[in-house]
């Protein structure tokens, strides 16, 4: 562990100066972040240049092949804000615009591309279809954002969040994450935390399904103790569906209906993967039970912990995934890598990629699990797990 790393854990009787010393050397960094909604741009422009429709992918070439191997080039991150600035970071609006600056440009990229899949003549079918994989990795990253905007109490970082999810037609993982998610995660109860031996195809079904039911009980739940019918105006899910409903009848009404085709596998595409990313986040882990067999409170070992640095840019953060379990209100900025969870040999890009592929996946994994759990497999989350 680094001293940067080790600096939360000492800040007694100096606290102070760490406080006054401390600096975030990723603060000028974090823009780069927004090179992801910005891609549907840059992938025409360099067709435009070099005359290859490959380059329709750009957002997925960016997130898939260039980020890990600049991660492999630039190594772990390996700082983390000690304590006693945390309170400084959380009230620093810098980091808040650098997350409210990705929804115009989401957006923009969103029409941007239906103009292309409806007006620029020389885009063949496969080309259409890299350019939904480019818009796709914008909304599946967009979910991310969303994710860092919806756990906020802030009713402006809220509605932004509802706002991100309509693309993908993704809006009830906004109840879903925060009151479901976050209160049974790395148990049997929460359908996104895959089961050991789980593959990522058989995961992604479950995760998806289970958790439209999951959202729509807590919905219904909380509307009910207020007296109101599901159907209220202040159903959270209804509102993010009218969202996307009404964003893509705008899109298909202004553009045609022939690129309804393609708003769709983007929004495949997008929640594809925001699942990828549920499936390694916990895999095959299980919270520890009292006594009486329940469960204790979620601790960072519950959570698979990458502290890859330029995915971490790309991703505010999210694979410091332990921290932000343990104190899902620490904004983006604020999280630390905690060094006491199971840790992932790469970042999200390249784990995501081997989720794809099953066999190299339980080659990396699986026995990263076992040896996590010294190969007890009551410790374990297996599908025999009650």
């Amino acid at each position: 562990m680094t001293a940067d790393n080790d600096a939360h854990h000492n800040l007694h009787p100096e606290s102070g100066r760490i406080a006054h010393t401390w600096r975030d050397r990723k603060r000028y960094w974090w823009p780069l972040g927004l090179l992801i909604p910005a891609s549907p741009f840059l992938s025409w422009i360099l067709v435009e240049h070099l005359h290859l429709g490959l380059f329709w992918a750009t957002g997925a070439w960016i997130l898939l092949l260039v980020v890990p191997v600049v991660d492999l080039v630039a190594g772990p991150d390996g700082q983390s804000p000690p304590d006693a600035v945390i309170a400084a970071l959380q009230n620093d609006r810098y980091y808040r615009w650098c997350t409210y600056l990705f929804v115009p440009l989401q957006y923009a990229g969103l029409v941007f591309a239906a103009w292309c899949w409806s007006y620029y003549a020389p885009m063949a079918t496969g080309e259409k279809i890299a350019l939904a994989m480019t818009v796709g990795v914008v909304a599946g990253v967009g979910i991310n954002a969303a994710h860092e905007l919806g756990h906020k109490s802030d009713n402006l970082e809220r509605w932004l969040a509802k706002i991100v999810l309509a693309q993908s037609l993704y809006g009830h993982f906004y109840v879903e994450h925060n009151h479901g998610h976050h209160i049974k995660v790395a148990t049997p109860h929460d359908p996104a935390s895959a089961r050991f031996g789980e593959s990522f195809w058989m995961f992604l079904p479950r995760s998806v399904i289970g958790g439209l039911k999951s959202a729509w009980g807590i919905e219904t739940a909380r509307l009910r103790r207020q007296g109101k019918t599901v159907l209220s105006p202040a159903n959270n899910i209804l509102q993010a569906w009218a969202l996307s409903a009404a964003l893509y009848t705008i899109v298909t009404v202004t553009f045609g209906w022939q690129i309804l085709p393609w708003l769709l596998l983007q929004a495949a595409a997008g929640i594809t993967f925001l699942e990828a990313a549920n499936y390694l986040e916990h895999y095959g882990l299980l919270r520890a039970r009292r006594n009486d067999g329940s469960f204790v409170k979620a601790r960072p070992e519950d959570s698979w912990n990458s502290d890859h640095l330029v995915s971490n840019l790309f991703l505010y953060q999210l694979q410091r995934h332990s921290d932000h379990h343990a104190n899902p209100r620490l904004r983006y900025q604020s999280l630390r890598s905690a060094q006491a969870a199971p840790q992932l040999p790469a970042g999200y890009a390249v784990m995501i990629v081997c989720a794809a592929v099953p066999p190299l996946w339980r080659t990396i994994m699986d026995h990263r699990v076992l040896d996590y759990y010294d190969n007890n497999l009551d410790l374990v989350h297996t599908k025999a797990t009650r």
